[in-house]
């Protein structure tokens, strides 16, 4: 089930936004400033998120511009819902990396098509990375390199069954579900991943590992108990 996050400072619209897209099937998180925001992504990362532009303490601009600057708000999809409908503030909400940009007032179900779209070509756009490194230049040069096995990977046994499952395209919560521990335990390895393999998010990762030969594996490993988390 994917996660979004709303953030928006109207208490009103941002309880008919969690009602209507919860009963569309999302998990959602609503909180009322950017700063609040960017402490909910550092802990648990959502899979979209929807913010409004005009917010106290922290506008959406300068929301969207920290998240982008960070390792794992790179990629997120990212929706601004405004009142400001100028030309200019569009133009702005895109350059600083907004994915898109609806309105306000606007129909739901233009924001559901928004959201579903996006998600969808989040995911496109992943396993298209994976299929393209897993195919084309990703191989190594030489068949004598490609004989060698992969060296080794710097990480404990836990961020090494966190790195499958990440190359595997498996969000956080995907990844909890399927290891058995809490997305924020995952985000705490994946951080960790990226560090010792100094890579700055998911896509280089991806690409980190099917350069250097480190194969999916061919079964399904069983999942660490939580406490080795």
């Amino acid at each position: 089930m994917k996660r979004i996050l709303v953030v928006d400072d109207d208490t009103i619209l941002r309880m008919a936004l969690t009602r209507y897209l919860e009963k569309r099937g999302y998990l959602v998180q609503d909180v009322g400033s950017g700063i609040e925001a960017l402490s909910i992504f550092e802990q648990d990362p959502p899979d979209l998120v929807v913010s409004d532009v005009m917010m106290p303490e922290m506008d959406g601009f300068e929301f969207c511009r920290r998240l982008r600057a960070t390792r794992s708000g790179q990629l997120v999809p990212f929706i601004f819902l405004s009142s400001k409908g100028e030309v200019e503030d569009r133009v702005r909400g895109h350059s600083i990396g907004a994915d898109d940009y609806l309105i306000k007032p606007f129909e739901p179900r233009e924001l559901l098509a928004k959201i579903e779209s996006q998600l969808e070509r989040s995911r496109r756009i992943h396993h298209e990375i994976v299929r393209l490194l897993q195919t084309s230049g990703a191989t190594p040069a030489s068949t004598e390199t490609a004989a060698l096995p992969p060296d080794p990977l710097p990480l404990t046994p836990a961020e090494e069954k966190v790195f499958w499952e990440v190359i595997q395209g498996y969000t956080n919560k995907q990844i909890g579900d399927r290891l058995f521990v809490s997305p924020r335990t995952v985000q705490t390895h994946l951080s960790n991943i990226l560090s010792k393999l100094q890579l700055e998010n998911r896509s280089q990762l991806v690409r980190f590992a099917f350069e250097r030969g480190y194969k999916l594996p061919t079964e399904t490993t069983p999942a660490l108990p939580e406490e080795e988390f």
